[in-house]
């Protein structure tokens, strides 16, 4: 073997080793970028790949072909405030200190206390750069439940959740600071909020693409007011669907302070915004791919609750509920049961589904356990890192729980295939229980509780061990 061959030799060992090395150490990923969109009021039908037939999502499809899809994921509560606590905290509404809607004038929801740990201050503890773009509803500005004062590094957007029921507001905020958008000045529309949250967003890639950082993503699309800047997008869908138009409030002294604005074209302005959030989740793919960060970025995908019927929306046209039923500010499926979709190439095997039973309060635990992280208060989420691996045992939820504060008070569980519900807890809190089969009963019409009284006693003394009594939402 002459001189030539044996350096050929040698450097295509050197460069297999290096290969081998490589592949094994992209086994164990280090410390991964996480990125997690929730998007408000978006239903289990409202996606392609789950179903979807009036429009098109196809970067979240991409979620799906290049990572994992689940079909039994659940939200934290019906509607946002809960939710999210729900999500930050790790514990379900029986347990986490938010468990409604509760406004505090002039601006923001009741705050969460600064002694409970949450999420993004996990992370950053953790050595994580925190980044939040869209809206709160967890704490009024300088309260102790601010997300800066919450775990944020950054934050842009709105800290009031009523507010952000308006695309086109006055301000902003940029962590402590009033951002003031004059080309919204009286009834202008010169500034759509999203456009301008979701650009501060991948701004934020660009400035830390060099750390490990956490993107929490809680945008406003598809939430009411369904108002759209009248461009390509919107004009696609413009004249395709059979319309009634919405009369909002365009006027006066509670213009833009909550209620919806009118919208003529209700059905086109639904799509066109569910269009303009899957282009988001394109330029978030685009971007960190861009940037060489893709790989071992974890990507997660996913919604506050079902599907609202406010401001002109018809959920039941789009059929964004799928095929379950109930929609926001129900505990039937179709209120609570979300989409979830992870995308990390190093961990995830491309194109899996999974019928793993998850929530909420499960993100916290499975991002803990992703970032060898060790979690120091009490949760009821159980990890579902195994899921993504495809490997490993993966632990199963002995029961799901949810409460719903408003509409007289509502309880839920799953357990295994059964769900149970109880209306009318305020005024009876023994009331019936419903019992539903979701195996062979998927949308919750065949009340099987009088065939089954073990299992409705059982369903009563879970609800009852779960709910612990809260002075804030009694």
């Amino acid at each position: 073997m002459n001189n030539t061959v044996h350096f050929i030799f040698f450097i295509s060992l050197i460069l297999f080793q290096c290969t081998q090395n490589s592949r094994e150490s992209t086994e164990i990923p280090g410390k991964p970028n996480i990125i997690l969109l929730v998007a408000d009021d978006a239903g289990y039908g409202d996606l392609s790949c789950y179903g979807q037939s009036k429009f098109k999502t196809p970067n979240i499809d991409r979620l799906e072909r290049e990572g994992i899809l689940f079909t039994s994921h659940y939200a934290g509560s019906t509607v946002c405030a809960p939710s999210r606590s729900a999500l930050m905290t790790g514990q379900h509404t029986g347990h986490t200190f938010i468990r409604g809607n509760k406004e505090v004038q002039p601006e923001g929801q009741y705050p969460i206390p600064d002694g409970i740990k949450l999420l993004p201050e996990y992370l950053k503890e953790a050595g994580y750069v925190t980044g939040g773009f869209g809206k709160w509803g967890l704490g009024y500005p300088g309260s102790e439940g601010d997300p800066i004062n919450q775990g944020f590094d950054e934050w842009f957007g709105y800290n009031c959740q009523r507010l952000a029921h308006n695309y086109y507001p006055q301000y902003l905020w940029h962590n402590r600071d009033t951002v003031f958008l004059d080309e919204n000045y009286r009834n202008a529309e010169g500034i759509y909020s999203f456009d301008l949250i979701h650009q501060k967003a991948l701004d934020f890639i660009d400035d830390h693409q060099n750390e490990s950082f956490f993107l929490f993503l809680p945008y406003t699309i598809p939430h009411a007011e369904l108002l759209v800047p009248h461009d390509s997008i919107f004009d696609h869908f413009h004249g395709k669907f059979p319309e009634s138009p919405y009369k909002g409030v365009d006027d006066g002294p509670d213009f833009r302070k909550g209620p919806y604005g009118s919208q003529n074209s209700p059905h086109a302005a639904f799509a066109a915004m569910m269009v303009r959030l899957d282009l988001a989740v394109g330029d978030l793919l685009n971007k960190i791919n861009s940037l060489g960060i893709g790989q071992n970025t974890l990507f997660m995908f996913t919604s506050d609750n079902g599907p609202h019927l406010e401001g002109g929306a018809d959920p039941d046209f789009f059929d964004s509920n799928g095929p379950y039923r109930g929609f926001k500010r129900d505990l039937y499926e179709g209120g609570i049961r979300v989409p979830l979709l992870a995308r990390w190439p190093e961990v995830i095997q491309p194109g899996t589904t999974t019928d793993h039973i998850s929530a909420f309060w499960d993100i916290l635990p499975t991002l803990a356990d992703a970032t060898d992280l060790t979690i120091t208060t009490e949760i009821d989420g159980i990890s579902f890192l195994a899921v993504f691996k495809g490997s490993g045992k993966q632990i199963q939820h002995d029961y799901l729980y949810w409460e719903f504060h408003e509409q007289g008070g509502k309880q839920a569980v799953r357990m295994g295939d059964w769900k149970g519900i109880r209306l009318g807890v305020k005024e009876n809190p023994d009331a019936p229980i419903e019992l539903y089969n979701l195996l062979n009963d998927p949308d919750e019409t065949d009340n099987l509780a009088h065939q089954n009284p073990v299992i409705v006693e059982k369903m009563d003394s879970l609800m009852r061990k779960a709910h612990e009594p809260s002075e804030v939402f009694p």
